[in-house]
């Protein structure tokens, strides 16, 4: 099967198993705190859209005016972040549980550096102690700037 038919499956299949998920919840915890959980997380999620995402939003508006170069490429690769926070507003926007637990995933940290490896080509971090290693082509030498001394200065009366 192509992607499309994964992508209509996925589409109609996914509020089947919203409405199965719902259910399910609803039975073990009632029904008026099941919805009132899915009227709290849709409403964080439009709370999370108009914050979070509408920063994400104008830097993207910013970047295409500008024209797709390299340096305004690069700059929407950098804030991965931001678009991360910006689906999890719409995951978080649509009513239902499966939809939310992915929307959390994607707000937890290194979650979302885990998730985005494959797609980005950035493996995670295997150290924790602070270091960061990079590629030889994406680092420079910098020499050392020389500094005055103005101890001197502090110890004069």
């Amino acid at each position: 099967m192509n992607v499309a038919k994964w992508l209509l499956l996925a589409i109609v299949a996914l509020p089947i198993a919203e409405l199965v998920v719902f259910i399910m919840v609803a039975a073990s915890i009632g029904f008026g705190l099941a919805l009132l959980m899915v009227l709290a997380t849709s409403f964080a999620g439009g709370l999370l859209l108009r914050h979070a995402g509408g920063n994400h939003i104008a830097r993207v508006r910013v970047a295409l005016n500008q024209g797709l170069n390299q340096a305004s490429f690069t700059a929407l690769q950098a804030d991965s972040t931001g678009a991360a926070t910006l689906i999890a507003g719409f995951l978080l926007l649509i009513p239902g549980f499966i939809t939310d637990v992915l929307a959390l995933l994607l707000l937890i940290s290194p979650l979302r550096r885990a998730l985005a490896a494959p797609f980005t080509g950035v493996r995670p971090a295997a150290r924790a102690d602070g270091v960061v290693d990079l590629e030889p082509e994406q680092w420079q030498r910098v020499p050392d700037p020389v500094l005055p001394d103005r101890r001197g200065d502090e110890r004069k009366p």
